[in-house]
């Protein structure tokens, strides 16, 4: 299946999720590298973004000639949502997304540029005037993310979906939970086909989808038109063309094993240490190096390699931790 985003073909419909403080442009080029019908950037702050926050601008960093690239914006401002739009547009984002779905304290609190994210599914008309002000603002395709509410007493995702279409969005992704459900509980994807409903663009369904098996059940029960998978491709960045592969018939993805996988591990930790600079990527890149490790049950060095603070030691255990399969038969 093929879904069309303004000049984007997103096949397979097989999206990245945005997660904060790893969905960087190193964790998204890794994940393309093995196939992805879009990845999508950290949530960045309207607001921090024309205000030249030196972080903001990192998270929504493209690069220069990436692949199907979508950048998720948070704000509760039409004036500043509408401007970071144009920003990014400028930048060379090939979509922008909208966050409605973000569960954090942080982000749904009220104050400062706070009071968004799920939070604006409490005040629909709001959510309407940011929608109608980012679409406005930019020619590239414009997307959505919402939960299905905000608590259980308030299902009001099919109705802000119905909306945004409206207002000129093009896809919608739902996470299969209430903001108050936090990431707690089970992701209910049989809700999320009360928004494909609704609707007549495609929908995407979000929420504990990891592998193969949970994509497959999530389609069933929603009838959405794709999954967007965010955990499940940490540590693991071919996960997502797995899936691929088995709902949508794309080319399977070649697993790296042994030294191949440490070589892989290597070159992204590489690409995090020059991307943010010596000192901060060598913190930053701990989890990624720990999810690696995790995913791989390889447990030999794993303390040395996660409370290195030399590049060149880390890569050396990395190496000396992954040995080929054929080395190991023999």
């Amino acid at each position: 299946m093929t879904i069309t985003l303004g000049d984007l073909c997103l096949t397979p419909p097989v999206i990245l999720a945005p997660m904060a403080g790893i969905t960087d442009l190193p964790f998204r080029r890794v994940v393309a590298r093995f196939g992805a019908g879009l990845v999508v950037s950290e949530m960045v702050a309207s607001e921090d973004v024309m205000r030249e926050q030196p972080l903001a601008r990192a998270r929504a960093e493209l690069g220069f000639d990436e692949a199907a690239t979508s950048v998720q914006l948070a704000g509760r401002d039409p004036y500043w949502m509408a401007e970071a739009a144009r920003y990014l547009e400028a930048q060379g984002a090939r979509v922008i997304d909208i966050n409605m779905g973000c569960p954090a304290k942080r982000v749904t609190a009220s104050g400062g540029n706070g009071a968004c994210g799920s939070a604006l599914m409490k005040e629909p008309a709001l959510a309407l005037k940011l929608i109608e002000a980012v679409v406005g603002a930019v020619s590239v395709p414009v997307t959505l993310k919402t939960r299905l509410g905000w608590d259980d007493n308030s299902l009001n995702a099919p109705e802000i979906a119905k909306s945004a279409e409206g207002a000129g969005v093009k896809l919608i992704t739902i996470h299969g939970r209430t903001r108050c459900q936090f990431y707690k509980g089970v992701a209910d994807w049989a809700a999320i086909a009360r928004v494909k409903q609704a609707v007549t663009i495609p929908v995407i369904a979000n929420g504990d989808i990891v592998d193969v098996a949970t994509a497959r059940q999530a389609c069933a029960l929603s009838g959405a038109d794709g999954v967007m998978v965010g955990r499940g491709a940490q540590g693991a960045p071919w996960r997502l063309a797995e899936i691929a592969h088995h709902l949508h018939a794309a080319p399977a993805p070649v697993v790296p094993q042994g030294q191949a996988l440490a070589e892989l591990i290597i070159e992204h930790y590489q690409e995090v240490l020059s991307f943010y600079g010596i000192g901060l990527g060598i913190r930053v890149a701990r989890k990624h190096l720990g999810w690696y490790l995790e995913a791989a049950g390889a447990l030999r060095h794993r303390e040395a390699i996660l409370t290195a603070t030399e590049s060149a030691t880390v890569e050396r255990l990395l190496r000396d931790t992954f040995v080929d399969p054929e080395s190991e038969a023999a």
